[in-house]
């Protein structure tokens, strides 16, 4: 029986298999782990969860993630128009602003977080100066709300002020809307905590000339397809997060010619060139666009679907589509990554933005197999990028056919993260993102890969399993 040899499989602990080896046997390690990280409860109530036909409540899930899987590859996200805020966002008014993650307040706020709400107070005119401006934050005399609350989303620290122009992006097809603020590239900027005079001039020139030159050249132009766009610039070597040269230079080829038209040559030329030197000004599009697709699969009873992943700088959270905005969230960590020339991870402040709702939406780190070149800038390898992709398909309930991939033989993009596949499988969505000094008034240091924490999702399919009345059973 054994005159080849012994071939073994090994399931449980890899020390298992030294013996084996050390004799000279061939042994294959399965990485294997118990569903639900062995809690046998948190098994049982993700199992009541699957869909059973023969299951009252398995049938209601069923019903209610196809809803939400349905909404979501069906979006139609076109840009519409460019406003200040406070005209775009329902109910931002006064000295309210609105930040990234999960609610928080300042006194729990990190450093990035404070830096850009100083910045956004200077530039508003509410203080004098940065000191004023912390001031008038310990008072209380600033509002603060999510971004996510409002229909918008705001990268890293993720500020909105009233008056800072917004990108006004329109589901058609369910007619819903989402907001965010300018791009304003990399390195020394307010949404990484930066807020000295560069920092507000460039906001200042948003709102009084970019701003408008792009309302105009809207209106002249008509909507843009930005679900268009981001398909072609996947089989570009964008993947919708850290990457989009691809993408803006399709919008900006898109745009140029009617801006060009409705704009004073001055006018053009500055717009022009700042865009010509910001490649990742299509990301704030890009996460608008994943906002008003994400939204209008939310608020189904009985769906497992993630609508919304995201990060304040001290705590992870994360929305259910059957859990209404309820938030769920834990400690998050530090990104892994590359790190400009003079910083390290003890100089990094925790995982921030509202950026994740491309990784939701199912581009960003779950579509690095389009973007070998990424790794550059967040670390690994190439190999690296195709497996993150792989891996995300563990997790998610559809491939988004719109969204083909080259490197994958063009397979659509996993989409639609499902916490029962997170809770069973131990498989933490990945997200690219920049990361951020931990003190105010620094700016980006580097960028990375972070991954979103298991807890979350453990909460999540609890609390939902409390509106379906199916916990006890479990």
């Amino acid at each position: 029986m054994l005159r080849n040899g012994i071939s073994a499989l090994n399931i449980g602990l890899a020390g298992f298999a030294d013996p084996i080896v050390a004799a000279g046997a061939s042994v294959l390690n399965l990485d294997w782990r118990p569903p639900a990280g062995a809690d046998p409860e948190l098994g049982m109530l993700q199992a009541r969860l699957e869909d059973d036909p023969d299951d009252a409540v398995g049938r209601q899930v069923a019903a209610a993630n196809r809803d939400a899987l349905d909404r979501l590859l069906g979006a139609s996200p076109l840009l519409v128009d460019v406003r200040p805020a406070e005209e775009a966002i329902p109910g931002l008014t006064g000295r309210m602003l609105l930040h990234s993650g999960p609610p928080i307040s300042w006194d729990r706020m990190c450093g990035p977080m404070r830096g850009a709400i100083i910045g956004a107070a200077l530039f508003e005119g509410w203080a004098a100066d940065a000191q004023a401006a912390e001031q008038l934050a310990e008072r209380g005399e600033i509002a603060f709300d999510a971004c996510h609350h409002r229909g918008a989303v705001g990268p890293m620290a993720g500020i909105v002020s009233p008056s800072m122009p917004v990108v006004v992006v329109e589901n058609t097809a369910s007619g819903n809307r989402a907001f965010a603020t300018l791009n304003e590239g990399l390195g020394k900027v307010l949404r990484f905590g930066a807020y000295d005079d560069s920092v507000l001039e460039r906001l200042r020139w948003f709102r009084d000339s970019l701003g408008p030159i792009l309302a105009r050249t809207l209106e002249a132009n008509g909507p843009v397809d930005l679900k268009s766009i981001t398909a072609q610039a996947l089989q570009m070597g964008d993947e919708g997060h850290n990457r989009n040269v691809a993408a803006t230079s399709l919008l900006v080829r898109s745009l140029a010619p009617t801006l060009v038209r409705t704009s004073t040559a001055a006018d053009a030329t500055a717009a022009l060139d700042f865009l010509r030197g910001n490649d990742h000004f299509f990301l704030n599009l890009s996460m608008a666009a994943c906002k008003a697709s994400l939204d209008a699969a939310h608020g189904i009873p009985g769906s497992t679907v993630v609508t919304a992943m995201s990060r304040n700088g001290v705590e992870f959270g994360i929305r259910l589509s059957g859990t209404a905005d309820e938030w769920f969230t834990a400690p998050v960590g530090v990104p892994d990554g590359l790190y400009f020339p003079g910083y390290g991870p003890e100089d990094a402040n925790p995982d921030l933005g509202d950026s994740a709702i491309t990784e939701t939406c199912g581009i960003g780190g779950f579509a690095m197999a389009a973007a070998p070149a990424i790794v550059r800038f967040v670390g690994g390898s190439a190999a690296d990028a195709l497996n993150f992709t792989r891996e995300m398909y563990r997790i998610t309930l559809e491939r988004n056919p719109t969204f083909a991939l080259p490197p994958l033989g063009f397979a659509g993009t996993p989409t639609g993260i499902d916490a029962r596949r997170v809770v069973e499988s131990g498989v933490q969505p990945v997200i690219n993102t920049g990361i951020a000094h931990k003190l105010p008034g620094v700016g980006q240091i580097g960028a990375g890969i972070a991954r979103a924490p298991l807890s979350c999702f453990a909460d999540a399919l609890r609390g939902l399993a409390a509106r379906l009345d199916v916990a006890e059973a479990a």
